[in-house]
């Protein structure tokens, strides 16, 4: 997504407020001034609801009703009073203090959707934040500009205000915090708006008025281009929207190749609002549902039944098409109250989450399981298990299956008996043993986010060292080629998960290395099954096994060479 126009500099308080303090009198006087704040705040969000278009996403209003529960909870007030009446603290720096301490909490988990959440803290935050400094009515003028055509540049856009930009014409979005699992990054790519998110300091080098081209697809924000620049960019925007229309084209023509082999074209599900998008752009199943947003903004964890009323609700959504749940995929901070402390020295990357987590708090777990296994019996169901290591875990899930099992069973509640059951593979020592995974599994899943990351030994979204992530690296073809090659030799479909299945470049390249399910984010589907549409898989076959022994001698470009050659 391409867009070109004037810059318009939405200004915004930044959160860092200096130390403050209050005469032991005025305790009371600053808690109210907070107590207000809080107040206004939930007003102004209720307002700002308001004006939303009715043709908005639905997921617009559950991102500002999860907002207002933000406001309304005491977990979030109630700390900030504390240190107001025991530290005698202004109610900015006790609000800022408390702020630190979440922010802290979020960024110590290690999986970037739930990562990115600390931008809801940060957008709560900030609103409270305006009210006690009085600025909101600057920032409300700032919202009412006339700003058709213009790219907005921000510190950081909640998705309320990203969407009420959008209805007033705005373009394109450039923030400087922010990564694309944010909400307002979802919502920008369901409204088919192009967004660039963690430009550090564009508000200080953009200026108001200068032309900009923001091309979401790159990540690239061209300022003060050249009338030549200009025009390339615009036909390529016009390039752009009939390749849209072109590929709407194929919705109804089969994912198979010239020489007719199959292919499953998943989608992955990141809220239950994608179930529509994933129905749009021809999805057989639901290769990936991650649950992780049912466990947000709240003090505690979904029940039971909630879990089914919205496993229910997206089930009947898709229309008969596979749904394919995975389990919690969390860390244990701040998650469950009674998780030991990691302490300053643990890696949250290698501590006690997703299925690790699971299985050491089964009071946690069972509610999810019991709730899948009931939704079972209602359509084509699959579970999924996150961050397996070891057959052991494996063996630990089944047992806890066939209890369960045995209650509903008493219970005379329905199930299918033989759910199936599959195991994420995104950790090198799984890769390695997938053979004994595949023996115990219905199937396997490659996650080649964290693959590549693990195999690696690089936070991919650590910008210091993010240029390593590499999906070419010898080390891991040959770890994804092992995951295709236990699959095959055992009858148990593999499926590929990761950002890697929904890049159309690479779809050349997992078809040569026998990927026959890609589940990806909807919005690339059309793309990769015109890639599946335009080959041979055979020839690309033979490729691969010819250079497959030569992989660390040459270069991923001579590898793609060899591959795009071929017809």
């Amino acid at each position: 997504m391409v867009a070109v126009g004037p810059a318009y500099l939405l200004q915004q308080g930044c959160l860092s407020v200096e130390p403050g303090y209050v005469p032991a009198d005025r305790v009371g006087l600053e808690i109210d001034r907070l107590e207000s704040a809080f107040s206004a705040a939930r007003q102004s969000l209720q307002n700002l609801r308001q004006q939303i278009p009715d043709s908005t996403p639905q997921d617009v209003a559950e991102f500002l009703q999860a907002h207002l529960l933000m406001l309304e909870d005491r977990g979030l007030i109630d700390p900030t009073r504390e240190l107001i009446r025991t530290e005698h603290f202004s109610a900015e720096w006790a609000l800022q203090q408390h702020r630190d301490a979440l922010v802290q909490a979020f960024e110590s988990m290690e999986d970037p959707y739930l990562r990115s959440r600390r931008e809801d803290v940060d957008h709560v935050v900030g609103q409270v934040m305006s009210f006690l400094r009085q600025e909101e009515n600057a920032r409300e003028k700032a919202l009412e500009g006339d700003i058709s055509g213009c790219v907005i540049v921000a510190h950081d856009i909640p998705p309320a205000e990203a969407i009420l930009l959008h209805h007033r014409g705005a373009a394109a979005f450039v923030t400087e915090l922010g990564g694309p699992l944010s909400h307002t990054a979802i919502l920008a790519r369901s409204l088919n708006i192009p967004m660039v998110m963690g430009v550090h300091n564009a508000t200080h080098y953009l200026h108001p008025g200068e032309i900009l081209v923001v091309d979401g697809g790159t990540g690239t924000v061209l300022a003060d281009a050249d009338a030549s620049i200009l025009h390339h960019y615009r036909k390529q925007r016009a390039f752009l929207r009939e390749r849209r229309i072109q590929l709407q084209g194929l919705l109804k023509k089969p994912a198979e190749s010239r020489d007719g082999i199959p292919i499953r074209l998943l989608a992955n599900l990141e809220l239950p609002e994608d179930v529509q998008s994933a129905r749009a752009n021809g999805a057989v199943g639901i290769g990936l549902y991650r649950t992780e947003f049912l466990y947000m903004n709240r003090s505690q964890p979904p029940d039971e039944e909630e879990h089914f009323q919205i496993y229910r609700e997206i089930l009947q959504g898709l229309g008969g098409i596979p749904l394919t749940i995975r389990t919690l995929d969390l860390g244990a901070d701040k998650l469950i109250r009674e998780a030991e402390p990691c302490g300053s020295a643990c890696n949250p990357a290698l501590g006690l989450r997703a299925i690790r987590l699971c299985l050491r708090e089964p009071e946690l777990f069972r509610p999810q399981l019991r709730a899948i296994l009931r939704l079972s019996a209602l359509g084509p169901v699959r579970l999924l298990l996150p961050m397996l290591t070891s057959v052991q875990e494996i063996e630990a899930v089944f047992a806890l299956l066939t209890q369960i099992r045995r209650e509903l069973a008493q219970e005379g509640i329905p199930f299918d008996p033989t759910l199936p059951v599959g195991g994420m593979i995104e950790v090198p020592a799984a890769a390695i043993c997938a053979t004994a995974f595949a023996a115990r599994l219905d199937f396997l899943s490659i996650g080649t986010n964290d693959l590549i990351q693990y195999s690696l030994a690089i936070d991919r979204v650590d910008d210091a060292v993010s240029y390593l992530y590499d999906p070419l690296h010898p080390a891991v073809l040959r770890l994804i080629r092992r995951v295709i090659e236990a699959g095959r030799q055992l009858g148990k479909p593999v499926a590929m998960c990761g950002e890697m299945a929904g890049d159309p470049r690479y779809t050349r390249l997992l078809l040569g290395l026998g990927l026959r399910e890609f589940s990806m984010q909807p919005g690339s589907l059309l793309e990769v099954k015109e890639v599946v549409r335009a080959v041979r898989i055979e020839p690309l076959s033979r490729e691969i096994d010819r250079l497959y022994p030569h992989l660390d001698r040459i270069s991923a470009e001579t590898l793609m060479d060899h591959l795009n050659r071929l017809h």
